[in-house]
């Protein structure tokens, strides 16, 4: 019997053999799973929802996302992007409680990654935090210590950062505030008559912030505080008005400076050229208010910076203790020329004197008792003194023997009573 198949069979049985051919390893088809196709890295995914929340707002929600891609993938690397990113939401929350989350997240990321690009831009952000913190001059100065003090930080740790030339101004505004604040005591003691502390603060102005906009005013009333405090502070008073001719030259108080020094018979110097070229500079660049801030600078919380200096070098070391003229040097410094110690020091150490204290001149009651019978008599070694003690230990002697004695007839009244039985 012949079986006959059509053509569309044959097709058909050439088809499966084709497929069973290719399944046996002749030809093999490339495997795609349409679930990894076109993905990214896992933690590039958690960066990038996290960086999109907080562009959002959603601040709260973006640090769990960041925190999950540290914990998770500690060797990924976006972790120091991510933990500058944890600082960047603090610092766009805002508020007191966000500001200081946002400094601790900036140093630690400072501590951790110090040769970051980003580890001056993390320092410039606390100088800002602090910035934004600063109230009028005479109120708290702390938070303008602390922007000065980072400010500072900046520039010594990183001096090769694209921020320093812009954090120098603002250092030279945060010491315009600072000197305000100081200018501000030393003026209520000159006008309340403490001439001594008025000069001593207000030439501690000018010593410490030299680029000052008020500087040769605060230098004018040290030199009036020191005339009032009469012919005692008279050199005193000549050094402050020649430093208002030589530093500040263009001064208004530069001729009246000139008067009072010939008044006082003292030697007038030349202005400082340099001193004249920075001050013309000064004037021709200084920021100029308009009608607006002028009027509502009142309700400003922050510090009037406008006439801060706009060149010169900023003041880089720390303000130095410094004592009134009223104050008595002691005599030791004042003979070796050695400035005088601050504070009062009531602890010495020194080796005790031998020969002439009661220690050695008497002798010492713990000792044995003396037995020579040329020494003498004290109330240590005489009989009287000594004979209670003997007496005491005869009683004691005796006391003990009756006690053994009883003791012993106690034994032998127990052994009595036992054979009875």
């Amino acid at each position: 019997m012949m079986i006959r198949f059509s053509r569309s069979s044959m097709v058909g049985i050439a088809l499966s053999a084709l497929i069973a051919t290719s399944a046996c390893g002749f030809k093999r088809k490339k495997y795609e799973n349409p679930i990894t196709k076109d993905t990214q890295q896992p933690d590039k995914l958690l960066y990038d929802k996290s960086i999109h929340d907080i562009e959002k707002g959603r601040y709260e929600l973006a640090r769990l996302t960041l925190n999950t891609l540290i914990n998770t993938y500690d060797t990924s690397e976006f972790l120091a992007k991510s933990k500058l990113a944890i600082a960047d939401s603090w610092y766009r929350e805002g508020g007191v409680h966000g500001m200081a989350q946002a400094e601790a997240e900036y140093k630690d990321f400072i501590l951790f990654y110090p040769a970051m690009e980003e580890a001056a831009e993390s320092q410039k952000r606390i100088c800002d935090i602090h910035i934004g913190l600063m109230e009028k001059a005479d109120r708290d100065p702390n938070n303008a210590l602390r922007a000065e003090y980072e400010c500072k930080q900046l520039i010594t740790q990183f001096p090769n950062s694209k921020f320093v030339p812009e954090t120098e101004q603002k250092l030279r505004n945060i010491q315009e505030a600072l000197g305000g604040a100081e200018l501000a005591v030393g003026d209520y003691y000159h006008h309340k008559g403490s001439n001594a502390a008025a000069a001593n603060r207000l030439g501690a102005v000018v010593d410490q912030y030299p680029l000052f906009s008020r500087a040769d005013f605060a230098l004018w009333e040290e030199a009036d505080s020191y005339r009032k405090m009469g012919k005692l502070a008279r050199e005193k008073e000549g050094d402050a008005l020649a430093k208002i001719v030589r530093d500040y030259p263009l001064s208004v108080y530069v001729e009246p400076a000139k008067k009072r020094l010939k008044e006082l018979e003292m030697a007038i110097p030349e202005a400082d050229p340099r001193a004249v070229a920075r001050m013309k500079w000064e004037a021709e660049n200084r920021t100029k208010l308009g009608l607006i801030p002028r009027s509502t600078g009142f309700l400003a919380r922050g510090p009037d910076m406008s006439k801060a200096a706009k060149s010169g070098t900023p003041t880089m070391t720390n303000p130095k203790q410094t004592v009134p003229l009223s104050v008595p040097i002691p005599a030791s410094t004042a003979a070796t020329n050695v400035p005088a110690a601050t504070g009062v020091n009531d602890v010495t150490i020194a080796p005790v004197a031998t020969g002439t204290s009661a220690l050695d001149t008497k002798p010492d009651a713990r000792t044995t008792l003396k037995t020579d019978p040329t020494a003498p008599a004290t109330p240590e070694t005489t009989p009287a003194a000594a004979a209670p003690a003997a007496k005491s230990d005869q009683t004691s002697t005796t006391d003990t023997t009756k006690s053994k004695k009883k003791k012993k007839k106690t034994t032998q009244t127990t052994k009595t009573t036992a054979a009875q039985e």
